[in-house]
């Protein structure tokens, strides 16, 4: 990892060089490609990184600087997030189950078929919640779900450019859920055990899906 005392320890976006906040600091060592303002890691600039610069609009402050987020920090996240779906699903088919029982009102039969019909609803609605959740509150927040609010923590992107609907649908549904679930039913969840440990010894705590998207996950 980078030296430079001007950076924070773990910070996987450089702060800019032409921030008036900045202290002076001596040219940073470039990274393997040539440009500096990305040394210390082991992935390449994002584009619109020439100079240490970035061309493209920031998502957060220039004068902000990251540091990467902990294992645990992103395992309580997911707890977190795991236990309000849960309790989510279980208000779903509540509410049906109570909605849809009024049926034995007017008869057994009746009562049965209306029953059936809910459970069969409630498990649509709870694969709509379960789908958008993280993405719809990702893109409001900038990369926030509830456990990572909880945590302090957020998903950004390597490119410096907010996270948006479609990106946050990109890395938490299809590639965390449909890619890494059907790799993890092919290989009797290994592949999952992998993405999950693989922050613990990744220079940049990444875990597999964030290679596949280009992210990270920081302290807010």
């Amino acid at each position: 990892m980078s030296t430079d005392p001007g950076m924070t320890s773990g910070d996987p976006l450089a702060p800019r060089s032409d921030d008036p906040l900045a202290p002076p600091q001596a040219e940073p060592p470039r990274h393997e490609s040539g440009l500096p303002g990305w040394e210390g890691y082991s992935s390449p600039p994002p584009p619109g990184a020439v100079g240490g610069t970035w061309q493209s609009t920031p998502a957060v402050p220039s004068a902000g600087r990251y540091t990467l987020a902990s294992w645990w920090s992103r395992v309580g996240a997911a707890l977190i997030d795991g236990l309000i779906l849960f309790v989510g699903w279980i208000v779903i088919m509540a509410v049906f189950g109570a909605v849809f029982s009024i049926g034995f009102l007017a008869g057994d039969d009746a009562g049965t078929t209306s029953l059936i019909v809910g459970l069969f609803l409630s498990v649509i609605a709870i694969a709509i919640v379960t789908i958008f959740y993280a993405p719809v509150l990702m893109a409001r927040t900038n990369g926030k779900t509830l456990g990572r609010m909880a945590m302090g923590i957020r998903v950004v992107r390597a490119s410096g450019e907010r996270v948006t609907f479609g990106y946050a649908m990109l890395r938490e549904v299809a590639v965390k859920v449909l890619l890494f679930g059907i790799g993890g039913s092919l290989t009797f969840g290994l592949v999952n055990l992998a993405d999950a440990l693989w922050p613990l010894w990744d220079d940049e705590n990444r875990a597999l899906h964030d290679f596949v998207v280009n992210s990270r996950v920081v302290r807010d």
